[in-house]
């Protein structure tokens, strides 16, 4: 299986729109961060997690080739702001997009024209399918488990395919969603910045933490603000051992 990091950027990305920061001002390409979605894929079968209003720059340097299916973790615009524009891939047939309850009333409500009864021509086919944290089910050959976790006060919904775990937008998560995590070798889980505690985002400190709990042998830092730091001496200088920032462009084989 292999995982590619499309984004790995908050809603505003980076550079943010006007910031003279060292980060937003910086050359290289490492601390340049679209919003957050990742490709699952195998030799038989692609994924989706999240498709944010960058999806389209971010798909483009992809093999164009079937999408089985788009994984929501919730319904924010830049989680989901991009579903337009997956009309080239329903060539291939339907996207199948699945979403918790309150992710697939989002999805009805930011793009209504795609299920009208009576659709305008060449609008994407979405085929949207409810799913809950802890109900496993396979697209393809990957299967997939989803995990609730809390926004702030709000549920949204990881991912679990295999010994790898995606999780973003993470505040809290409960007892009972974390006996989903055991054996997980492979982590990759949000770090808003370093400072100045978020209401719905974990900081870098509450990441690594949650890292332990699991017992995750790698950890990668993704949904990250300019105010984390400059790529290179973040991981050089103040991370652990086993805990990275992810970059846009990454692959990993598992």
């Amino acid at each position: 299986m292999q995982i590619t990091f499309l984004g790995t950027g908050t809603s505003c990305g980076v550079p943010v729109i006007g910031c003279q920061c060292k980060v937003c001002q910086s050359s290289d390409p490492h601390d340049h961060r679209l919003r957050c979605s990742v490709l699952v894929e195998t030799e038989t079968t692609r994924l989706l997690v999240d498709c944010g209003p960058d999806f389209r720059q971010q798909i483009m340097p992809q093999p164009f080739r079937r999408i089985d299916g788009i994984l929501v973790t919730h319904a924010h615009y830049d989680h989901m702001g991009g579903m337009d524009d997956v009309r080239p891939y329903c060539q291939f047939g339907e996207i199948n997009v699945y979403a918790d309850a309150l992710a697939c009333e989002g999805m009805l409500q930011m793009l209504p024209y795609c299920f009208a009864e009576h659709r305008y021509p060449g609008v994407p086919a979405i085929g949207l399918h409810e799913i809950k944290a802890g109900q496993p089910f396979d697209i393809g050959d990957i299967g997939v488990m989803p995990i609730r976790v809390m926004h702030g006060q709000m549920p949204i919904l990881g991912f679990r395919f295999g010994n790898f775990v995606y999780i973003t937008d993470m505040k809290t998560i409960d007892d009972d969603q974390l006996l989903l995590l055991q054996g997980v070798d492979t982590l990759v889980v949000n770090a808003l910045r370093f400072d100045n505690p978020h209401h719905s985002h974990q900081l870098v400190a509450d990441a690594i933490g949650f890292a332990r709990r699991v017992g995750a042998r790698r950890t990668l830092l993704t949904h990250m603000c300019h105010d984390v730091g400059l790529h290179e001496e973040v991981n050089r200088h103040r991370l652990p051992q086993g805990v990275e920032l992810a970059f846009d462009g990454m692959k990993l084989t598992l």
